[in-house]
C-alpha cells in the first residue's frame, strides 16, 4: 500500500494524527475546534520544545506549527523534528503565523515546512491545507 493510500485510510477512519504547536490559548482552542469539526483529534504542544518531545513519543501525520513560541520557536522546532528526530516518515508541517512577510514565509520553507497559512485561521483554510497536503476530502 502506498503512503498516499495509507494517509487516505487514516483520514477516512479519523485516525490522522495531528499536533497543534501553539502557545496562545485562544488559537489553540480555535485550531482544535476546527480539527474536531472535521472529525479529527489533535494533541497539543504549548511551545517548540514540547512539539519536539511530542514527535519523539508519537508519529504525527500533520503538525500545525506556530512560528513565535517560547523556549523554542517554530522554525527551530521544525529543523529539530526533521533533522534530529528518528522518524520513519516526516510529518507534514504547516506554519501558522500572524507574520505574513515574504521573508518569514521563505524561512518556513527553507527549514523544511510543507505549507504556510496566516492567522487568523478559518475552517476553510484548514480544510484547504489538509486537502492540498494530505488529500483530505
Amino acid at each position: 500500500m502506498s503512503e498516499q493510500q495509507q494517509d487516505q485510510e487514516k483520514i477516512e477512519s479519523g485516525q490522522l494524527n495531528c499536533l497543534i504547536a501553539e502557545d496562545n490559548l485562544i488559537n489553540q482552542k480555535i485550531l482544535m475546534r476546527f480539527l474536531n469539526n472535521l472529525g479529527l483529534d489533535a494533541d497539543l504542544a504549548k511551545n517548540g520544545l514540547e512539539s519536539v518531545e511530542a514527535v519523539n513519543n508519537k508519529v504525527y501525520d500533520v503538525i500545525f506549527m506556530d512560528i513565535q513560541m517560547p523556549l523554542m520557536d517554530g522554525l527551530a522546532a521544525t529543523k529539530c523534528i526533521l533533522n534530529e528526530c528518528q522518524l520513519e516518515k516526516d510529518p507534514i508541517i504547516i506554519a501558522v503565523t500572524a507574520n505574513t512577510s515574504k521573508d518569514i514565509e521563505k524561512k518556513c520553507y527553507e527549514c523544511g515546512m510543507t505549507g504556510f497559512i496566516s492567522k487568523p485561521v478559518s475552517m476553510k483554510v484548514i480544510k484547504s491545507a489538509l486537502k492540498q497536503y494530505l488529500n483530505y476530502p
